[in-house]
């Protein structure tokens, strides 16, 4: 994943985004580690690793001998990780700045491979995934987690046309998310289709989960916290205005307080190589 195709921000304020994304996955990312019976002793590669939220819960299973090899394109975020993991437990971090779709030698002697909402920053995934298979020892473990933009969408239209006319601004805000990554060529949504695409590429024993994302103030804040990072974006591709980016602002904050839908989903995927 080059700089150029990571579309969200890359700052310090997105990495409190990030911060918040680790609170509202604490669980259903323990779960994949779980799946992928991480091992005090394993070499693991995670890929995109940002600020360092899923590393955290990586290297809390590592013990003496137990690397982490968190790679990503951010310089900045890849120093914001060695700082919160510093003194994390008695495994290594070793952070790699690298384009993961290059598959570089930092995948060598790899016990486990783990991404968490970092595919579907990769232009045409299913080829680097492909080509990961044949990069790899048959046995490595291998596990996602990438988010669902779409399938809870159907529920929060519904209930915007029938009984909730105030739920616009979560459907404005699924617009906006989709379609600032189709403009930029990928694919807002390659979770729904990992499981197959594993399958087809000859990965073993894949097996995958759907979860529905939390509905609380933290997403609202998440939500804000993106109009911030992609705001230019947003306004220069045609999207929304600034304008009207302050008013979506304002509008979700007002619903905080609210029971909502949920406006994304994520989907568990663990196989073997």
């Amino acid at each position: 994943m080059s700089e150029q195709g990571y579309v969200l921000g890359q700052s310090a304020r997105a990495a409190r985004r990030l911060e918040i994304q680790d609170a509202h996955f604490a669980e259903v990312s323990e779960r994949l580690l779980d799946e992928l019976q991480v091992r005090p002793h394993d070499r693991v590669v995670e890929l995109g690793c940002g600020p360092g939220g899923f590393s955290k819960r990586v290297l809390r299973r590592l013990g003496e001998g137990g690397v982490l090899v968190g790679v990503d394109t951010s310089e900045g975020l890849l120093t914001q990780a060695s700082a919160l993991l510093a003194g994390q437990g008695p495994g290594r971090f070793e952070p790699v700045r690298a384009d993961i779709s290059e598959l570089g030698s930092w995948l060598d002697g790899t016990d486990v491979i783990v991404g968490r909402t970092v595919l579907h920053h990769v232009p045409m995934v299913e080829f680097m995934l492909g080509r990961l298979r044949a990069r790899v020892p048959a046995g490595t473990r291998i596990g996602f987690l990438e988010p669902d933009f779409r399938t809870p969408l159907a529920r929060l239209a519904h209930l915007e046309v029938t009984s909730r006319p105030e739920l616009g601004p979560l459907r404005l805000w699924a617009t906006a998310i989709n379609q600032l990554y189709q403009v930029n060529r990928l694919s807002p949504d390659a979770g729904p289709t990992l499981a197959r695409t594993l399958e087809t590429a000859g990965y073993r024993n894949v097996r995958g989960s759907w979860f529905e994302g939390r509905s609380d103030a933290m997403m609202i804040e998440n939500m804000a916290m993106f109009y911030d990072e992609v705001g230019a974006q947003l306004a220069a591709i045609g999207i929304l205005t600034v304008e009207q980016i302050a008013e979506q602002q304002g509008l979700l904050r007002e619903l905080a307080a609210r029971p909502l839908p949920a406006v994304w989903g994520i989907h568990l995927v663990a196989c073997e190589a």
